[in-house]
């Protein structure tokens, strides 16, 4: 069950932090909400990382390992940013743009290496960095467009990614 779990889980869990990010950029999440669901996504990456890691030693899950790696450690920099009073505007962003990226490059490499629909994992990885400029462009101010339009560009990027990977379609 465990395995399965692991295999299947990140299918839902990508799509629903995206979606959750989005909901916190648009003030419908109180900030205790959100620092809770950093602290959640810390426990489960670790989790994950750790229960996954000699699985995951060679070829494209060991990039997938890595980008679990820094991406727990972009995590915890959003965790540390959240328990600050006030938080930390700069260091929550970049968390933003870190879950961007660092998917987006393991995507890249993943469609580099894969005969399988590589298509899906390098589209994928474009349209998520795409939205991380996309992202730094309109969250300077208020939450703009600009920026949704980049959460929404990672979610949809990252989520066709992880359809492919799990689905193998």
């Amino acid at each position: 069950m465990l395995r399965r779990l692991r295999e299947n889980g990140p299918v839902v869990l990508v799509p629903l932090a995206w979606t959750f990010a989005t909901a916190a950029h648009l003030d419908l999440l109180a900030l205790r909400t959100v620092l809770i669901a950093h602290l959640v996504m810390d426990a489960i990456i670790a989790v994950f990382t750790v229960l996954s890691w000699r699985e995951m030693s060679e070829g494209v899950l060991l990039v997938w390992r890595r980008v679990l790696v820094v991406g727990l450690g972009v995590t915890l920099v959003g965790t540390v940013a959240l328990l600050a009073d006030p938080p930390v505007e700069p260091l929550l962003s970049a968390t933003v743009v870190g879950w961007m990226l660092v998917p987006a490059a393991g995507l890249v490499a993943t469609g580099q290496r894969i005969d399988r629909h590589p298509r899906a994992y390098t589209l994928g990885g474009a349209l998520s960095a795409v939205g991380a400029v996309s992202y730094v462009g309109g969250v300077f101010g208020a939450v703009s467009a600009l920026a949704l339009a980049g959460l929404t560009m990672a979610n949809v990027g990252q989520t066709a990614g992880i359809v492919a990977a799990v689905y193998d379609y």
